[in-house]
């Protein structure tokens, strides 16, 4: 048993230690701790933005499966009239098809009928009845093009602009060049629901860094019980206690990266530090009770439910709290058959929280800044497929997206494919495109937003010519 007076001396000592010398590992870990408080937020990159700001940041709904643009925003006559019949040779002779390969082809007339809706005469599809309420809001891309037909290799593409795994995805971009508007939640936020035909699983390397950064990469959000794994202290683990060892790993990870300069090292620090804020900001992120009830009614929501409704507030939530990019899964519009059906389902899900969330952020004033994605990772075909009712076959030649806010011109349509829905012919907008634009409206020029890996200068755009589509921009 150690003396009181051998522990003071103990304690003198070991004060002493840390104490002396400006370099001591108290002033060390003190010094770099104060710097911190004093200024936690991510800058981005310097001389970024260079261009004039139009959004501050992305909301992106992504319909996972793959919604039918024949069902929703591509109306084609001539479908209807030849529906049951051989489908045209010169369409699919030599392409690729994913399910439906060395089948007769025949082709699905549509599902539903469409209207012209809003000032602009958008045609919108009858499954969609809120989403035409908002007709002069949005911007449909109705001749999109990408260059996978599966669904995995079709949401790297779609979120990374390459199908080669591992690269960072558009998210990480973006706040990696932008930097974070909050230090008190993460900048790049992943949440997911499910409802419909086969929800297939989205992989984690979805929302990955890549070789930028660790930090920058997305944090994905349980949709039911805590938002994040182990946020909560342990029992008879105070946020003071709590407090003092997070400073403390961190002061010894920052003198050990004096000397390695290390990323993984300086990610762990940020890591922790963001942890513990989190355990402050998260449970107010997530407490409704200071939204009106008319609110949440407005959107369907119902706290800790899961539901798209539920994320679509929380993506509101997030917006105004400073996240930068916010991601929202939709898991169920994988139509091979019962398309009509599933159709409705998906629809009945997500079609009103998407309305509510655009009229949230009008009459918040925060659509003008914010730029909300609507779309899938392709479309579907026209040709008729059978499990389980009509449905269609994956199909990535032509398919519809839309967006609307943070300096997209609304209340019009882009691009068209061709009489049958099959290829995008008449102002084509690759992926690349798509991502050129938004970081065109994000204030980045992407051609000159680079990063040397391997060699090269590597881009979210890629090194084929990707265009910014400015006939949709404000």
């Amino acid at each position: 048993m150690i003396k009181a007076q051998d522990s003071f001396i103990n304690e003198l000592n070991r004060r002493s230690f840390l104490g002396t010398g400006g370099m001591g590992i108290g002033s060390v870990a003190l010094n770099s701790l104060l710097a911190q408080d004093a200024s936690s937020k991510d800058t981005g990159i310097a001389g970024l933005p260079d261009l004039p700001v139009k959004a501050k940041r992305v909301i992106f709904l992504c319909m996972a499966g793959g919604p039918s643009h024949l069902e929703t925003f591509d109306y084609k006559p001539k479908l209807d009239e030849l529906h049951g019949k051989p489908m045209p040779e010169s369409f699919t002779k030599g392409q690729p098809i994913a399910q439906l390969q060395g089948q007769q082809l025949k082709v699905q007339g549509h599902m539903t009928k469409f209207k012209k809706y809003g000032k602009s005469g958008q045609l919108i599809s009858d499954f969609l009845p809120w989403t035409a309420k908002m007709a002069d809001e949005i911007c449909i891309l109705r001749s999109m093009l990408t260059e996978q037909i599966n669904h995995d290799p079709a949401h790297t593409f779609m979120n990374t602009g390459t199908a080669i795994s591992g690269r960072p995805s558009m998210g990480s971009w973006i706040n990696y060049g932008l930097g974070s508007e909050t230090d008190e939640l993460p900048g790049f936020v992943v949440l997911s629901s499910v409802g419909g035909r086969n929800p297939q699983p989205i992989a984690s390397r979805q929302w990955s860094s890549g070789f930028l950064p660790g930090r920058y990469q997305g944090v994905e959000f349980n949709s039911t019980g805590d938002p994040v794994n182990y946020l909560r202290n342990p029992k008879h683990v105070s946020r003071e206690n709590q407090r003092r060892v997070v400073e403390a790993v961190k002061g010894l990870d920052q003198i050990r990266n004096e000397s390695i300069k290390s990323d993984d090292i300086n990610t762990r620090i940020s890591a922790y530090e963001m942890a513990f804020r989190m355990q402050a900001s998260i449970p107010e992120l997530m407490d409704f009770s200071n939204e009106p009830k008319h609110i949440i009614d407005m959107y369907g929501a119902q706290p800790g439910d899961g539901s798209y409704a539920t994320n679509c507030l929380l993506a509101r939530r997030l917006a105004e709290r400073g996240s930068r990019f916010i991601h929202l899964y939709h898991r169920g519009w994988d139509h091979h058959g019962g398309l009509e059906n599933y159709m409705k389902i998906c629809c009945g899900l997500t079609d009103k929280p998407t309305w509510a969330l655009l009229t949230d952020l009008k009459q918040r004033g925060m659509l003008k800044d914010t730029l909300v994605v609507w779309g899938g990772e392709f479309g579907r075909t026209p040709m008729f497929q059978g499990k389980g009712g009509a449905g269609r076959d994956h199909h990535m030649k032509g398919f519809s997206m839309w967006m609307a806010g943070g300096g997209v011109r609304g209340g019009m349509s882009h691009g068209a494919t061709d009489e049958l829905g099959y290829n995008s012919v008449d102002n084509i907008v690759h992926i690349r495109d798509l991502h050129a634009t938004m970081l065109h409206l994000l204030g980045i020029n992407h051609d000159r937003f680079t990063v040397q890996y391997q060699g090269l200068d590597a881009r979210l755009t890629g090194v084929e010519k990707a265009k910014v589509v400015k006939e949709i921009v404000s």
